[in-house]
Parts: C-alpha cells; structure tokens; sequence
C-alpha cells in the first residue's frame, strides 16, 4: 500500500487556522509576504509527510478560486520536495493536452521522474466559461470522449516521435514534442468517475481508477464491498484492453484514543460539511469509514488493501497533527502485519 497526502489548498482541506489566515491574503489586493502563506503551509506538510514515508501527493486545481494553479505550485514544489509523487489535476476542456504533455515533461524534468497527472473532466459551468474561454460543459458521454483523446494524445507526444492524431476534439499533425519526460515510459496518469463511460476510457487508457464510495463513514461494511466490486470490474475490463491497473481512494481519517471520540468529531465534520462547501469535501472523503482507533483503522485498511486498493489519498483535520498520528500510530500496525 501506497500513503498519499493531499497537498493543503483552499478547497480542498476543512478550514484550519493556517489557511484561513493564508486564503484571507490570498483574497486581498498587496495583502501577503514572502513566501506567500499558502505555499508555505503546504510546504510544510508535504516535506513533513515525505519525512514519514508517505509516497504521494495530489495538487487540486480549482481554476474559479483563490488557490495558487497547480502547475505553478507544482513546479515549486519540485524543487523544495525530495520524493514525492507529484500529481498535478488537469481539466479537459481549459488546458489543451499538448500544453499538458509538455507542462508534464518539465516537471518531471524539474522533480527527477517524480510527475503524474490526474484528470478531471470538471462540473462547474462558469470555471469552464471563463477560463476556458467561453466553453461549455458538455453531455457526459462527449465530456468522456474528449478525455479519451486528451489522455491520448498526452502519452502520444510523451511516447512517440513523430506523433500523429486527428480526433474529433484535438489535432497532432506528424510532430514531435523535443522535451522527453524523465520518467519511462511516461508519468502514470490517474482519474476518478462513477459512470459507465468514464469507465470504459480509463480502462482502456488510464493507469489508475480513484475508486468511489457513499459518503457516510457508518457504512463501512457496505463500501467496501462495493470498492471490491469496482476493483474486479474494472481489472476485467482492463484486461480485455490488455492492461493493468492500480486502484486510489480519497480518504478523510479520524484517529483518536476512543470510538466515542472519534466518532464525535466525524459527526461533527458532517455538520459542518451542511453549512460550508469547503467542509463538505472533507465530510464526504469520511465515507471509506477509516474514523475510530489506530488498530480498527488498520483493520478496514487492510480489507480495502485485500479489496485491490493499492494507493491511499488522505488528508487530515489538522493536517500537520494529522499526519503525524497516521504514521506514529496506524503505519507501524500495518508494517507488523506486513512482516
């Protein structure tokens, strides 16, 4: 098993003290100061987080908000992490893939093979309207097409040279991109769907499903069974399009002494997540049930890890505390299984 981390931003953390202090700057005109507080924080968790042994980190993007674009944030991070995995989210539809392909190819020049990309196909109409020039969001099963061809003409000019395409969407007349990525044969690319369309494209071209679930941490029992279910599928259909693929999950953890507590404080993340859309994200993320004691939390870690997942996505409430309990107290309960 792989342990990620979500790089802290504006939208996707439940609010703490550090990122409200950093997205008030953020907001404001000659409000800040070097480095800017955001980058600063997130730095700080995900050096922190490389220290521990956590392998990964997703870098959202939310175009239509105060948070810094992923890409630059990346790039920054490049030089300032060691061994992360440093996964950038790209949206169809506002970055063309051959400018992805290559923002790609340097960070893993820049991060020394450590780039990946996921991709989101996008929900939010007025996100795509005004950074992507007017687009529209499109029906899912044309959204899903353009993803098929995005995904495939990123590996194209990552993987052949000279490269020719002509989709309905995107256009490779015969060229070559001169930028090679560091990492062979190219930088893994992830996504999630809940749709049989998005199904099929990453079957056929992506190389790992961020598998989903009901949003509710008491149905434990009933969500992972259904991962299980999603992981078989979607290894059949993979296999019919001669592929493997690796298997994420989002995950909010909620680790405390007590059951009681831990419960408590899951109640009261759902609470939150009805009256602010920040803490939604975080209150939804409860759903694979990892909410209670070190020892149960290893436990339904290992039924997820016999259920195919192979890559954890978490994020925490702090995030610093946070990930310092996951390693102290959960990691060491799977290392001894392990062994």
């Amino acid at each position: 098993m792989r342990y990620g981390v979500w790089c802290p931003l504006p939208h996707t953390i439940r609010p703490e003290e550090r990122m409200i202090e950093a997205e008030a700057d953020l907001l404001k005109h000659g409000a800040g100061q070097a480095p800017d507080r955001s980058f600063a924080f997130a730095l700080d968790v995900l050096r922190r987080a490389e220290e521990l042994g956590f392998e990964t980190t997703l870098i959202a993007e939310r175009w239509l908000g105060p948070d810094l674009p992923a890409w630059m944030l990346a790039s920054a991070l490049a030089v300032t992490t060691c061994k992360l995995e440093l996964m950038v989210a790209v949206h169809p539809g506002i970055v063309h893939p051959q400018q992805a392909a290559k923002f790609a190819a340097a960070l893993d020049r820049l991060s020394g093979g450590r780039a990946a990309i996921n991709i989101v196909n996008g929900w939010w109409e007025e996100e795509f309207g005004l950074f992507g020039n007017g687009s529209t969001q499109l029906d899912e099963t044309t959204r899903y097409a353009r993803m098929e061809e995005y995904i495939r003409v990123m590996r194209g000019l990552w993987e052949e040279d000279p490269f020719d395409f002509h989709g309905r969407f995107y256009t490779v007349n015969n060229i070559g991109m001169p930028l090679k990525c560091m990492r062979s044969p190219s930088p893994p690319i992830y996504a999630g769907t809940r749709t049989e369309p998005g199904w099929d494209v990453i079957s056929r071209c992506g190389d790992y499903l961020f598998v989903t679930y009901e949003g509710n941490f008491r149905l434990f029992d009933k969500n992972v069974a259904a991962v299980a279910a999603q992981v078989k599928m979607m290894r059949e259909r993979a296999a019919r399009n001669g592929r493997n693929l690796g298997f994420g999950m989002s995950c909010h953890v909620i680790c405390a002494e007590t059951q009681a507590e831990a419960n408590r404080q899951a109640e009261d993340l759902e609470s939150m997540g009805e009256r602010n859309r920040i803490a939604f994200i975080a209150s939804r993320a409860l759903g694979p049930g990892l909410v209670g004691t070190p020892a149960l939390i290893a436990e339904r870690l290992r039924a997820y890890e016999a259920a195919g997942v192979d890559t954890l996505m978490l994020h925490f409430h702090p995030m610093l505390e946070g990930i310092e309990t996951f390693a102290q107290q959960i990691m060491p309960l799977l290392v001894r299984e392990a062994a």
